[in-house]
């Protein structure tokens, strides 16, 4: 049963990871600007990378969902992923794919949070090739993805979702 301690816990750790990095942020300051305490941190989490790993499958699932309802407000279909991914990336609290980012910062491919991220991104080839109508072209349509989310995060300016889903719309 979730307590109120333990969501303090998932939404600081979430804004603190995705706006600084998982290296970046300690427990103790994690309990700082929380307010839990530290018995209460490892009551929920043995551990940072546990809760590490809770932040990421909550976000990665809940990022999906919105994507998908977007989509679905969009009028469907892989175009309006792109669309909708161009709309995210003007926002000034953008700093990339939380997925990509955390298995950059994991780097080991056995560790849990690289494997929930890696899960994630088959995850969302599927859902791309799905409404592909091709599931062989998940993958590559996730390649575009990836690729318009890293350009929009070293250059906001540059209209990569834009440039994907032109790419895309060829590929279709």
């Amino acid at each position: 049963m979730p307590t109120a301690a333990r969501a303090r816990l998932l939404a600081t750790a979430e804004r603190l990871f995705y706006a600084e990095g998982v290296r970046a942020v300690g427990v103790e300051r994690l309990l700082a600007e929380s307010g839990v305490g530290r018995a209460s941190f490892y009551r929920h989490f043995p551990g940072k990378d546990d809760l590490v790993v809770a932040v990421l499958e909550e976000r990665l699932a809940r990022w999906r969902a919105d994507l998908v309802a977007a989509v679905e407000r969009r009028g469907g279909g892989v175009l309006a992923v792109f669309d909708e991914l161009d709309a995210q990336v003007v926002d000034p609290a953008f700093r990339g794919c939380a997925a990509i980012n955390a298995m950059v910062e994991a780097a080991d491919r056995g560790s849990a949070e690289h494997r929930v991220a890696a899960a994630h991104k088959r995850a969302l080839a599927d859902y791309l090739g799905g409404l592909a109508g091709d599931a062989d072209l998940g993958e590559t349509l996730l390649l575009l993805v990836d690729g318009a989310l890293v350009t929009a995060l070293r250059d906001p300016s540059a209209g990569a979702a834009r440039r994907a889903r032109a790419v895309a719309e060829r590929l279709l």
